[in-house]
């Protein structure tokens, strides 16, 4: 088996290559061209003979013409590429768009003109639904497959374009494509913009700091930007809104539902998620407590540079469908997926 994955240097893109190398899958990545080194998350690959990395712009659609023509006995395409953090899209909404939303119509047009018999797995997301949601019998909220797509950003915008497309070109075409919308999903190869990975950095970095300060206490002294201890000094964590609930699960276990996915005689869209919630205040709390920082209110600020223009408040997935006809499920909670992105940077 061949695939081609689009996004491979990416926290997703990484975790996937390893899964269809333990498959014994022949994996081609494509990379966009970049002055500095993106490739860290696949290093360890790097001697792999199954695996090779290719440059190439999805946005491009000479690109994706001639990544496809170089590889035409591919039997499976995940388009994990995109511009994928919500803050930066409302920044640069037109790249965003270029790559998260017309960089998956290129791909899958290119599929049709070049008569492809390849299936298509599109990397979906929850901030499609914005602020929908729907209310089971208990009164609690959750988003599923039916739940009304209603996006607050850029990205979801191009997310969601992305995601009907794969509607449209399956059924129109009879393209073996299928999307899975993926709530939040963290792990130690999450990019340090992200809020998990940032609230993580911080704490391992501070824990170095107090050992190098030879401090083995909680410093109280503080200002209103940094933690003093004598002379030496530590910036505050600044983060925004620690109020909006999440869905946060493990990227290690997300990829294997893509992969299933694609091997379903019949495509389809999935939520994939935890089917749990938590604010970001939880995450915090939970990650404090493991490092052993006691006093940690006094350690953060709130800034309103890091607020979005609009909020998504709410997302809990329900992922019935998918352990039903995938047979997939979730192995990391919050507790234990906060343990390992510290152990990791540790």
């Amino acid at each position: 088996m061949k695939a081609i994955i689009t996004g491979i240097t990416g926290q997703d893109g990484s975790h996937l290559a390893d899964l269809l190398l333990e498959k014994n899958y022949e994996v081609v990545g494509v990379a966009r061209r970049c002055s500095v080194d993106t490739t860290q998350r696949i290093k360890h690959l790097s001697s792999n003979n199954k695996f090779k990395l290719i440059e190439g712009d999805i946005s491009d659609v000479s690109s994706v013409i001639n990544i496809f023509k170089n590889n035409d006995d591919v039997d499976e395409i995940y388009n994990l590429a995109a511009q994928s953090h919500v803050a930066t899209s409302f920044k640069q909404p037109a790249l965003t768009w270029d790559i998260t939303g017309k960089g998956c119509m290129n791909l899958l047009q290119a599929m049709v003109d070049l008569d492809m018999d390849a299936k298509f797995y599109q990397a979906s997301s929850s901030e499609m639904f914005g602020s929908s949601y729907d209310v089971n019998e208990h009164g609690e909220k959750y988003q599923n497959e039916e739940t009304k797509l209603m996006p607050n950003s850029p990205y979801a915008i191009a997310k969601c374009a992305a995601h009907h497309a794969v509607r449209i070109y399956r059924d129109a075409y009879g393209i073996h494509a299928s999307s899975g919308i993926l709530f939040n999903h963290e792990g130690p190869r999450r990019g340090e913009t992200f809020v998990t990975q940032k609230i993580v950095k911080w704490i391992v970095d501070f824990k170095k700091w107090l050992i190098e300060s030879d401090h083995d206490t909680f410093p109280i002294d503080t200002t209103e930007d940094h933690i003093v201890i004598h002379k030496s000094s530590f910036p505050k964590l600044r983060l925004g809104n620690l109020k909006a609930f999440r869905d946060w699960g493990y990227a290690g276990d997300y990829v294997e539902a893509m992969w299933l996915m694609v091997q379903q005689q019949t495509p389809d869209d999935y939520v994939v998620c935890t089917g749990t919630t938590h604010t970001i205040q939880d995450f915090i709390d939970i990650a404090f407590q493991y490092a052993g920082i006691s006093e940690f209110k006094k350690t953060i600020v709130i800034d309103p540079e890091f607020y979005r223009p609009c909020e998504v408040d709410y997302l809990r997935g329900d992922c019935s469908k998918a352990k039903d006809k995938l047979g997939w499920e979730p192995k990391y909670n919050l507790e234990r997926l906060v343990k390992l992105m510290i152990d990791a940077k540790l």
